[in-house]
Order: C-alpha cells, then sequence, then structure tokens
C-alpha cells in the first residue's frame, strides 16, 4: 500500500510487483493518479543473484567514497552470498573504496577465514558516537530510526572478536541500526540497497544533531509524529527505494561498478 498526506508517502511491504498504486492529495476521486512502484528484483539463478548483490556492494563502496564517508583504512560494507548464507562478500583490507571493483571482493566466513580471494580482510570490519546516546528525531530523515536503532556502549578497542560481535549482535536485536559508543555507526537490512542509504542518512542525522545541539537546544519531534513519520519513511522498501537515485548517479560515473567477474559465476569452494 502507498498513500500520500501532502508530500508524505508511506510505503509497505503489502505492495505486490508491478500493482498499480494509488496516490491522491485530495479526498476528491478525480485527482487519484496510479504508477506503479519500483521493487527489489528477483532471480532465476543465484549466479544472478551473487552478481546482483557484488555490483550493489561495489556501488555502495564508490558511493561512500564519493560521499566522504570512507576514513582511511578503516570501515568495511558486507553482504550474505546468495548460495552459501554463512558466507559474506567483504572489501578487502586496506583499498580505497574509491578504487574497490568487483574482482577485489573477497568471501569469507564468520572467522573471517577468507574462502574466495587472496588479500587480508579486515578482521575489525567519530564525533556523534562519542556522546553515547541514541539520535533524537530533530528531522523527518531522523524519524526513520525511531525506536528503531541502539546504543553498544563499553567500546574495548578495535572489535576483532566473536564475543564482542556477539554482543553488538544481541545490542542491535531487531532495529536497524546501532551507535557504536567511540567507535562509529553500523547499520543493517535485507538488501545491500537497504542497509547503505541507512548509514548515509543515519550519517547525515547525526551531523544535524551535532549542529543543532551546538546552536543551541533543539525541540524534537512529538513521540506521536515520529511514529507516524516512521511508518512513512523507516519501512525496509523505502531504504531501498531511496538507494536507487544513488546507484543510478554512480554507475553512470563509473560504468566499471558493472563488470562481471567470470571466475565465479559458478563459485566452487
Amino acid at each position: 500500500m502507498v498513500y500520500s498526506e501532502g508530500s508524505r508517502f508511506s510505503f509497505t511491504e503489502e505492495v505486490k510487483p508491478g500493482e498499480r498504486l494509488k496516490l491522491s492529495h485530495s479526498a476528491e476521486e478525480s485527482n487519484l493518479v496510479t504508477f506503479s512502484l519500483p521493487r527489489p528484483p528477483t532471480f532465476a539463478t543465484v549466479e544472478a543473484e551473487r552478481l546482483h548483490r557484488k555490483q550493489r556492494l561495489v556501488a555502495a563502496f564508490r558511493i561512500f567514497s564519493k560521499l566522504g564517508l570512507d576514513e582511511g583504512i578503516a570501515g568495511h560494507l558486507t553482504c550474505r552470498d546468495p548460495e552459501h548464507p554463512d558466507l559474506f562478500w567483504v572489501n578487502p583490507f586496506g583499498k580505497y573504496f574509491g578504487c574497490i571493483t568487483i574482482k577485489d571482493l573477497l568471501l569469507v566466513d564468520h572467522k573471517g577465514t577468507v574462502v574466495y580471494g587472496s588479500s587480508p580482510v579486515n578482521a575489525a570490519a567519530f564525533a556523534f558516537s562519542s556522546l553515547g546516546k541514541e539520535l533524537l528525531p530533530l528531522t523527518q530523515d531522523a524519524c526513520m530510526f525511531y525506536n528503531h536503532h541502539a546504543v553498544f556502549p563499553n567500546f574495548g578497542g578495535v572489535v576483532a572478536d566473536a564475543e564482542e560481535g556477539e554482543r553488538m549482535a544481541q545490542t542491535l536485536g531487531n532495529n536497524k541500526a546501532l551507535i557504536l559508543q567511540n567507535h562509529g555507526l553500523l547499520t543493517v537490512g535485507s538488501s545491500v540497497d537497504e542497509a547503505a542509504f541507512w548509514f548515509i542518512a543515519m550519517d547525515r542525522s547525526c551531523h544535524a544533531q551535532l549542529l543543532a545541539e551546538a546552536a543551541g537546544n533543539p525541540v524534537p519531534i512529538s513521540d506521536v509524529v515520529a511514529a507516524d513519520t516512521f511508518k512513512t519513511v523507516g519501512a525496509p522498501i523505502s531504504g531501498w527505494f531511496n538507494f536507487q537515485p544513488y546507484y543510478e548517479m554512480i554507475t553512470k560515473e563509473q560504468p566499471d561498478i558493472l563488470d562481471v567477474d567470470e571466475e565465479d559465476g559458478k563459485l566452487v569452494l
């Protein structure tokens, strides 16, 4: 279902692919218009889905680099392999985000062992995070995370052990984002697109809150309005949909993102 109230739209998982949708800016039926909401693609083979996920992952690295969301050798993005869900595609350690290609991606297990690829992997995987507090619903975009993120306190240094990861997973729960105190941000999603957009949006929301608090005493959006706005902007399909303009932009500017690694078309481990 999609509805509009003024310029506000709500996305839910009830929409079927290609379904015609009604949008209204008044109560009059004559003002109703319809359009087909884009939906995440489906795939006939795991090979096709693997290529899609890896292309999106590379695109996310390039976008993060363009937006200044990389920092030296720090940071990583990962996605599950569709055929081997216990394995993950990740960037090689020390590789500049803006230069990562499909052939650079590594396939690793939960212990960080590289099972496909030959480069080293980052075992570990920040101003706002140092505050150790949740994001306030100060803007519409911040409402994407209203009651849907958590703070992971007691930073114990570079995250490189399984126990620390387990504690993070428990704190994250069913939320879409985690503020790692004194470390940074972590976001998750049902697709690369969704998780990448949540990170971009949360980083910008953190910046907005820092600026607002530096200027004075910002007034948060009320709980009722924030909860209602979350339904509009915080659904998984909204995160996926918001990433599409970024993907269109970066693949037009840098078409090598779409290059294929023929060697792993049919992955043999």
